[in-house]
This record gives C-alpha cells, sequence and structure tokens, in this order.
C-alpha cells in the first residue's frame, strides 16, 4: 500500500544536489521509500498520509559512514590499549576479541547503529574481519534489519597469524578456503543489487599484515564475478608502510595495485600515508578513501591529506572506525573533526563546514558505489535527518544554521527517516528499546574483558 510523507516549513533544506541548492523555508514530499519532490514549502503538496512539521530545523540527507568495526563498542577505553600506536593497540585487544560470541555481535551492532543512527547516519559500512567462538556476519545483518538501518556488511577475514608472520594470534585467524566459501555464501544469501537497497555485502579481508597476496587476489576475482564491492585497510601509519615494504618490497598502493584492488568498486580505510604516487594512482582508477579523523589522532597514526585527495579526484567519504579507536561513533562529530583536522594540518582554509558535509554525504555515496543516497532530490531514496536549531550549541549561529551543524557542539537529530521510515522521533528510536540494548551492552562488555584476564 503506498505512502506519503510530507516534511514541511524546514529553516533550511540541504539538497546536495547537482547545484549544491539550499532550500529556505523547504520541503520533501516521500511516496514509499523515494523522495518525489523537494522545493519551498508554498509549492509542494499540502498533505500526505504523515506530516512533520521541520520549523526550526535544518533537514539534510542522511550522512554516510564508510568504515566501521561495531563490534568494538564493548571494549572501548580498555586501559591496556588507550595509549598505544596502531600495533600495539592490536595486539592488546586480539586476546580479548577473541572471546566474542554471537550475541556480542548482535548486541553491539545494534549499539553502535544507534548511536550512529542518532547522530544522523542513515547508511553504515561495518568491517567485521574476526570470527571466534560460531560468530557471523549474519548475526550483524540480523541487528540491521531489526534497527532500521542502511547497511553494508563488509565480510572481513584474517588468515595470516603469528607464527606466518602476521599480526594476529593464530587463534582468531581463519583457513583461506573456509573464508572464501563464506564470503559467496553471504553473497549469495543476502546481497541486493537493486536501487534503494537495505543491504549489500562487501569482500573485505582486514589488512595486508593479516592476510595472504593469494588470498587478497581471489577475493578480488570473487568479487568482481559477483558485481559485488571491495574494501580493506591500507597505508594507516608509519609502521603499516614499514610492514608493506619489508614482506612485499612494494608501498601498500603499490601493493593493492598488484593484487587487483584499485578500481571504482574498491575503498580502502584511512590512507593517512598514501603518497603522491598513490593519490595519483587512486585518482585515475577511481579508487575510494574512507577517512577516519578521530581514529587517526586517536592512534596518532596521522593527518591524511584528504585535500590533496579531493582535487586529484579520489573518492572520498567518512568513516567513525571501530569504537575501540575512536571510542565514540558520532557521525556529525567526525564531520567537525575531519574539518578541523585538514586545518591544522593544511591551513585555515583548507575545508569548509560545507565541503565537510559534503564527503559525509555525495563522498559516501560514491565511495560505496551508490547512486541513489547522499542527496535530496527526486528519485532518491528517502534517508532524511532533522536536526533542531534551539538547541543551546547553536545559540548565537544561527547567521548560518548549516555551518553551525559542523562548527559548533556535534548535535543529535530531532528525526531521522530512512527508506521512508521513520526510525528517530523526537529524538528517541522508534524500532528498538535503546534503554535495554545499552544495559544488555555493558553486561558483555564486562563479561567479554573479565574472561580475557
Amino acid at each position: 500500500m503506498t505512502k506519503t510523507l510530507l516534511i514541511k516549513n524546514a529553516t533550511v533544506v540541504v539538497t546536495m544536489n547537482d547545484t549544491r541548492e539550499e532550500i529556505k523555508n523547504g520541503a520533501l514530499f516521500i511516496r514509499d521509500n523515494v523522495i518525489e519532490q523537494v522545493g519551498k514549502t508554498a509549492d509542494l503538496p499540502q498533505t500526505a498520509d504523515e506530516i512533520i512539521d521541520a520549523t526550526n530545523h535544518v533537514v539534510l540527507p542522511g550522512l554516510i559512514n564508510t568504515h566501521h568495526h561495531m563490534y568494538q563498542s564493548l571494549t572501548r577505553v580498555i586501559p591496556a590499549a588507550q595509549d598505544g600506536e596502531l600495533f600495539n593497540w592490536l595486539t592488546n585487544l586480539y586476546p580479548i576479541w577473541a572471546g566474542l560470541t554471537p550475541e556480542m555481535i548482535k548486541v553491539s551492532t545494534l549499539t553502535a547503529m544507534a548511536e550512529l543512527i542518532l547522530s544522523g547516519c542513515t547508511t553504515s559500512s561495518d568491517h567485521l574481519y574476526i570470527y571466534p567462538n560460531k560468530t557471523r556476519l549474519d548475526d550483524s545483518i540480523e541487528a540491521a534489519r531489526q534497527i532500521g538501518m542502511r547497511f553494508h556488511g563488509a565480510r572481513g577475514a584474517m588468515s595470516v597469524g603469528q607464527s606466518k608472520g602476521g599480526l594476529p594470534p593464530d587463534r582468531v585467524v581463519e583457513d583461506e578456503k573456509d573464508i572464501l566459501r563464506d564470503t559467496q555464501r553471504l553473497i549469495e544469501t543476502y546481497h541486493d543489487h537493486g536501487r534503494h537497497a537495505m543491504q549489500r555485502i562487501v569482500v573485505a579481508p582486514c589488512s595486508p599484515f593479516s592476510v595472504s597476496r593469494d588470498l587478497m587476489r581471489e577475493a578480488a576475482d570473487m568479487a568482481r564475478s559477483y558485481k559485488v564491492s571491495l574494501h580493506t585497510h591500507l597505508a594507516e601509519n608509519v609502521n603499516d608502510i614499514a610492514y608493506s615494504r619489508e614482506k612485499f618490497n612494494m608501498t601498500p598502493a603499490e601493493y593493492a595495485e598488484d593484487c587487483g584492488w584499485v578500481g571504482h568498486d574498491v575503498w580502502h580505510a584511512h590512507c593517512v600515508q598514501l603518497d603522491d604516487h598513490g593519490i595519483d594512482l587512486f585518482a585515475r582508477t577511481g579508487t575510494g578513501v574512507a577517512h577516519c579523523p578521530c581514529s587517526n589522532m586517536r592512534l596518532a597514526s596521522g593527518i591524511a591529506p584528504i585535500r590533496k585527495m579531493i582535487a586529484a579526484g579520489v573518492p572520498v567519504g567518512l568513516g567513525v572506525d571501530g569504537s575501540a579507536s575512536n571510542d565514540g561513533a558520532h557521525m556529525m562529530g567526525e564531520v567537525r573533526q575531519a574539518m578541523l583536522l585538514q586545518r591544522v594540518g593544511f591551513g585555515p582554509d583548507a575545508m569548509t563546514a560545507r565541503q565537510a558535509l559534503e564527503i559525509a554525504t555525495l563522498g559516501g555515496a560514491k565511495v560505496l558505489n551508490r547512486d541513489d543516497i547522499g542527496a535530496l532530490k527526486p528519485g532518491m531514496s528517502a534517508d532524511v535527518v532533522m536536526f533542531k536549531l534551539d538547541a543551546i550549541g547553536f545559540a548565537g549561529a544561527l547567521h548560518d544554521p548549516v555551518a553551525a551543524l559542523v562548527f559548533c557542539t556535534p548535535p543529535n537529530v530531532s528525526c531521522s527517516i530512512i527508506n521512508g521510515r521513520v526510525i528517530v522521533r523526537d529524538g528517541q528510536c522508534t524500532t528498538i528499546d535503546l534503554g535495554s540494548v545499552i544495559e544488555h551492552h555493558n553486561a558483555l562488555a564486562f563479561e567479554l574483558a573479565n574472561a580475557a584476564n
């Protein structure tokens, strides 16, 4: 049965359309899960099955998170991992993550997705690369369906343990044939190629220091045979570069190209240390980057040259990264940090508020290889977020309410619509009992940490 939804009287609708139009006293008319009209309130239909009054709100396309490890919300601020760089941080956490269970994966995914949704995110990728104790990506997919998030589930993998020169302990790696078999199962079971798809599968071996060259190449072949995307970590810090040179006698970008991991269907997380050759390669091939500023600062990995990448033509989206290397998953906070970090690294005009918002919307859509999200215009998926402007954090900033969203204290949404469905209303999740989820999540976090002691 067809259902219509009208959002009207917005202070401003930020469309991210081809001309980056911002419509004062704006409105959207949605039919089922697709945007049908966008314009001034007076010019759109005045009736619908449901009407949402957006007076005193900024309305945006839903933000897109291109890199996360949602299970890590169970291990935020673990004392042994608070002050190390990437490899030290991983070494301290692998033994704890070895205790993960299917229940922990599902509950941590619900928690992480709720945090993202409340901060303005409507589409997220999640890179799950560790599978102890019969855990499966299916556990995450079930959580996404329950909460109502648009989801790109990335079937990660680790196959090279410490005995073979890799970083992870042998007990948390998998056999490569099993990895490929399960990846194929997930694609055939869950992947939706269609426009407005709520569920897609990504082929995603964890990193060059935790899988073999053979698996990288076979994973790329499989992804292309099924026409699905590829994702991994690359060039995150100086130790990452050193490992690549020692093991492969190549830079990370050269290694990615050698394994077939470049193209419009590929995106790499971090790329903090991507060199000029790598930037040119990614620009020429349309290879995407997930920029994770908070995590890069937390682990002291450095400042990714995002403005240089964008100027060269590299597709760039934003990612919150794992909640144990960011310890938060606030998408609007990540937008703010992206802007500020480029200014620290490259000057006060290196990134504007609107450029940061564009990375989090259109940029994320391009990185995920989608043309149906990231903008508010006819024919696009009905993923819409609303931020109320009467909060104390915006006091004195309303001469430019769009920029205020980025410059001021990161806000939570008052309303979030995903695929035409209201998921947050008056600042509260409508699809889960969030208080119960948080209570359950905290109990499981203590259980996981205590089991490793």
